[in-house]
């Protein structure tokens, strides 16, 4: 019978393309998650039967134990960017992680591959990173052998990075910033789901893996990258950090008095995570360890930001029109 991988968070951006690698590997796949309707387009991966989405939340032993049992992988992909219900940066990052990690080490999975990001660091201001910091602390103390994935921002075609900036060139003539300069190593979410596949099938050696794209770019650069594929002009505006400040502290208090009916576009924990450059570390194994060549943001953009632009996919036909004579 063909082996059985557990993938936590396995119909997210990442995990999805996890899925897809795995099924194509043809292990039989497990998606664990809290709404296991809402991932059954991941069953097409595979073949009939191939692909199972199942209930499971990681803050619950005895879910992550039932998803769990009889899997000779299991990968952690699970991924929150704000509070959500009764789900937290320290239940879900820390608390949850441990859960999976011993419960591995308890069932005999033989191999387990735990996503982190970059620039983890247990004193920082940044809750996210600190509680990431933590996770991955647990996880190691309690499966050693475990592969950890450290990518920095991941870019594709559902990302929240890309696409959200890409959404903002659609209002106003200005588009505002925080932290400009600092500098990212955008990671093609293929390519990470490429490192995890290797690590779950044991291809890739046990231990810490940093993984960033091939460019090095400031988040101003990168605004740049977005306005060029989709085909806009705009005042790009660095705002710089205490006032940025100011205004996350002033929408958080609103986001909070009205429920959760307004987000909150900039956290203080995000504005935290701009203050940090998050590229890959000089002496840390990487794509290179593994074989893999990682794809530039560049080379994909206009795949999926099309959307964004002034008449969408018709762009170049409307840029051509405009150079028509009347004769």
């Amino acid at each position: 019978m063909a082996k059985l991988v557990t993938i936590f968070g396995g119909s997210g951006f990442v995990g999805r393309q996890v899925a897809r690698l795995m099924a194509k590997e043809g292990w039989r796949v497990r998606v664990a998650v809290r709404r296991p309707d809402e991932a059954l387009f991941t069953r097409t991966y595979g073949a009939v039967g191939q692909v199972a989405p199942v209930l499971c939340n990681i803050r619950s032993e005895e879910s992550v134990r039932a998803a769990l049992t009889g899997a000779d992988a299991a990968i952690n992909c699970v991924n929150i960017l704000n509070a959500e219900g009764k789900s937290n940066f320290k239940n879900v990052f820390h608390e949850g992680a441990e859960h999976i990690a011993r419960i591995s080490k308890d069932l005999g999975v033989a191999r387990l591959v735990h996503i982190s990001g970059l620039g983890i660091d247990t004193e920082s201001s940044s809750n996210y990173i600190a509680s990431k910091s933590r996770g991955e602390a647990a996880v190691l103390a309690q499966f050693p052998d475990a592969v950890v994935l450290r990518p920095s921002v991941i870019f594709g075609p559902d990302d929240n990075f890309y696409n959200r900036f890409a959404g903002m060139t659609r209002m106003g003539p200005v588009m505002p910033i925080v932290g400009g300069n600092t500098k990212m190593q955008p990671v093609y979410v293929e390519d990470v789901a490429r490192a995890a596949v290797m690590g779950a099938t044991g291809t890739a050696a046990p231990g810490i893996y940093e993984l960033g794209g091939p460019d090095v770019l400031t988040l101003r650069e990168i605004v740049g990258q977005v306005l060029k594929a989709t085909n806009r002009r705009k005042l790009v505006a660095n705002i710089p950090f205490p006032v940025a400040g100011i205004g996350a502290s002033g929408l958080g208090l609103v986001q909070t008095l009205t429920g959760g009916l307004f987000t909150n576009p900039l956290s203080r924990d995000q504005l935290a995570l701009l203050r940090t450059d998050n590229i890959v570390s000089d002496d840390a194994k990487g794509f290179a360890d593994l074989g893999i060549q990682p794809v530039a943001a560049e080379a994909m953009l206009d795949d999926y930001l099309w959307r964004f632009r002034p008449s969408g996919q018709y762009d170049a036909i409307t840029d051509s029109a405009k150079n028509l004579r009347n004769t």
